[in-house]
């Protein structure tokens, strides 16, 4: 939102006769002090916005610790290079690719087409930060996927698709949603009646994220197939247990972590507009509600799957809360601004049972 600008010839009348230099000062200093609060807005909303970055970034040390403990000791070492490689060849193909296919504005419904290695950034409406935001999230969804194929992939074949899904596959997506042109987006739908009017509302990316993670993740577990002695001879499950249940509860907390910029920090700005000389106007509330409501999301899921995996098993299992934990955030990014508190604990439950009915349904 741009600053207001001061007239000095419509002030002048208010201070009575020969006033016209007294409203070109007072002009003067109100649009100095303007500027001020613009200049302030900026550094406040671009630290809050890095900030956020740097949260949503060490959610793949997160990932790297989960899948580590969730599998094999001998299977470490690779797991661990695949979460490394998303971040390193994600940075690079983002950076060349993914940004412009993603946010090219102006460009057509399917595809963005501006902004190739950054050309022309700083941009109107955003600065590096947002690159910064943006590419942690694309790396986010590559490493969703590690999980699901983990243990019998090459590693060459994982840096291509590391690469392929960060610097094309996911900016496409979120280019639908998220950006301004996007055939699916809010911003646009009204004329053209998609759902109802609305477009796609995916606040923080439940489907822009996290579905395109896990639909990769999908297609990567049926080509690839079950991990050696998945099954017995006679088509039987066979669990195979993580090494190590200490490295799967602090990738857990990681996680935990970085979705606090995950989620609150996708209002991308804490300042939202700014009125009379010292009054600026923030949405702090509604990013500490969204917090909450991702907060109590994966409480309530990681209790569900507590007590249900207990009846179903006769134990208390540490890894399966986990798992539930993070399905009840994954469930709740979406909507996290929105829903109010007590519908964010139904969210979080609803999903415990979506994430053990396709446990159940994955063992057949």
């Amino acid at each position: 939102m741009a600053a207001e600008t001061c007239s000095a010839l419509a002030l002048a009348p208010l201070l009575g006769a020969n006033s016209t230099a007294a409203a070109q000062y007072l002009c003067s200093q109100f649009d100095t002090v303007s500027l001020q609060l613009t200049d302030a807005k900026s550094a406040i909303d671009s630290t809050y916005l890095l900030f956020s970055a740097y949260l949503v970034f060490a959610m793949q040390l997160g990932f790297a610790m989960l899948c580590a403990g969730s599998v094999r000791a001998k299977n470490t070492m690779n797991i661990m290079l695949t979460n490394v490689i998303d971040a390193a060849a994600g940075g690079l193909f983002y950076y060349l690719f993914g940004f412009a296919f993603a946010f090219g504005a102006p460009s057509n419904p399917f595809i963005g087409r501006h902004f190739f290695g950054l050309k022309d950034v700083p941009a109107p409406g955003f600065d590096y930060s947002y690159f910064l935001y943006q590419w942690a999230f694309a790396i986010a969804a590559a490493g969703i996927t590690s999980g699901s194929i983990a243990e019998r992939t090459q590693f060459v074949a994982y840096l291509i698709y590391s690469s392929f899904l960060t610097g094309f596959v996911y900016p496409i997506v979120s280019h639908w949603i998220w950006s301004a042109d996007g055939w699916a987006s809010a911003a646009r739908s009204a004329p053209h009646g998609l759902l109802f009017g609305s477009g796609v509302i995916d606040f923080a990316g439940s489907g822009v994220v996290h579905m395109v993670g896990g639909i990769a993740g999908l297609w990567g577990a049926l080509i690839e197939g079950p991990r050696i002695g998945r099954f017995d001879h006679g088509g039987r499950s066979v669990a195979l247990r993580g090494h190590s249940a200490t490295l799967v509860v602090l990738g857990t907390f990681l996680l935990w972590f970085g979705w606090y910029g995950f989620n609150p920090g996708s209002f991308i700005t804490i300042l939202n507009s700014y009125g009379p000389i010292g009054s600026i106007h923030g949405q702090w509330s509604a990013v500490g509600r969204t917090a909450v409501t991702t907060t109590l999301a994966g409480c309530s899921a990681a209790l569900t799957t507590l007590f249900v995996k207990r009846l179903q098993t006769g134990h208390w299992t540490v890894t399966d809360v986990c798992n539930g934990l993070l399905g009840g955030f994954a469930a709740i990014t979406s909507g996290c601004s929105v829903v109010d508190p007590w519908a964010a604990v139904i969210c979080g439950f609803v999903s415990a049972w979506v994430l053990i009915g396709f446990n159940k349904l994955a063992e057949n």
